[in-house]
C-alpha cells in the first residue's frame, strides 16, 4: 500500500547508515526477503513487478523496521466506558 516503508540499519564499520525502500504509488507494497546471507527489501506492484529492490549483507544488519501506511478508510473503535460485552443478569446490558 502506497506509503508503507521499511527502514534498514546497517553496521557501516565507524559507524551506521540508515536506508529506506518507501511504496512510493497507489497499490504498490514493500516486501522483505531473506537468505544465503542476503536481506532483500523490494517494493513490488500489484502484479509482482519488482520496482525498487535493496539488497544488503545480513551480517551488517542491525534493524529492519517496518512501517505500515495509516489505513484510510478504516472506522476506528468507539470509546467505551466500562468492559466491552458485559450483559447483566436480567440480560439487558
Amino acid at each position: 500500500m502506497r506509503g508503507d516503508r521499511v527502514e534498514i540499519v546497517i553496521d557501516a564499520g565507524a559507524g551506521t547508515r540508515t536506508y529506506q525502500v518507501v511504496a512510493t504509488r497507489a497499490g504498490r507494497r514493500v516486501e522483505i526477503t531473506q537468505g544465503r546471507g542476503v536481506v532483500e527489501v523490494t517494493e513490488v506492484t500489484r502484479g509482482g513487478t519488482p520496482v525498487r529492490t535493496a539488497r544488503f549483507m545480513a551480517s551488517r544488519v542491525l534493524a529492519l523496521v517496518e512501517h505500515p501506511a495509516g489505513r484510510q478508510g478504516s472506522v476506528s473503535e468507539p470509546a467505551v466506558d466500562g468492559p466491552v460485552g458485559t450483559v447483566g443478569q436480567d440480560g439487558r446490558p
